[in-house]
């Protein structure tokens, strides 16, 4: 696959205002990396949005801006990627304008490009689609780590690691969608039942 034929979704995709619309749109989207020159990529699957101040699921809640949070309140299209129970790292793109900290978690992808590459990272003989479900297991795939946090995923060209998002032309119909409510995040009272999670249940 030669990722040159196709769009790298442009700033202008991720600073909406409407995370909601984002965390869907992002569905049949392909993520990216370029870690160490070695690239891999996943078609994306399932999504979480998170409202910032306002979402008691958010890390941003209440306006909380700590030195991980802060990465939040960066312009959209920004990686945000923090530690799950200190074990896992979970990739996140920020999303909206500076100072108004939208998110949406990248929960699973299915396996598209360096499969060998996600081989080696994961420790495993073979992978699968069922291998990319999961959070924790589309960073670990990927390669992406806590280090990671704060990287331009708009960036056409960079020195270093580069992760980023493009539009192949993928079309998710809306009878492709499961949405439903986010996973884990029973502290959040009533916005744990709001329904900002997106799962394609089509995976062409």
């Amino acid at each position: 696959m030669n990722s040159s034929n196709y769009t790298i979704l442009p700033r202008s995709f991720y600073t909406s205002p409407e995370v909601v619309t984002i965390a869907r749109e992002l569905l049949g989207k392909v993520l990216y990396t370029s870690l160490n020159s070695q690239v891999s990529a996943g078609i994306i699957t399932e999504t979480e949005a998170y409202a910032g101040i306002t979402d008691k699921a958010s890390h941003a809640y209440n306006n909380r801006r700590t030195p991980r949070t802060e990465i939040m309140y960066r312009n959209g299209g920004t990686a945000y990627v923090y530690l799950c129970y200190g074990i896992h790292s979970l990739f996140n793109i920020v999303t909206s304008v500076a100072d108004q900290p939208h998110a949406v978690l990248i929960r699973s992808i299915k396996p598209l490009l360096g499969v060998e590459t996600m081989k080696h990272r994961s420790g495993k003989p073979k992978i699968g689609e069922q291998d990319g479900i999961g959070p924790g297991k589309v960073a670990r795939l990927l390669g992406i780590e806590v280090r990671h946090s704060g990287l331009d995923i708009c960036a056409e060209a960079v020195a270093g690691d580069r992760i980023w998002v493009q539009d192949e032309g993928v079309m998710v119909a809306d009878d492709e969608i499961l949405t439903g409510p986010r996973i884990g995040i029973d502290y959040a009272g009533e916005d744990a039942l709001l329904p900002y999670r997106f799962r394609w249940i089509t995976k062409k």
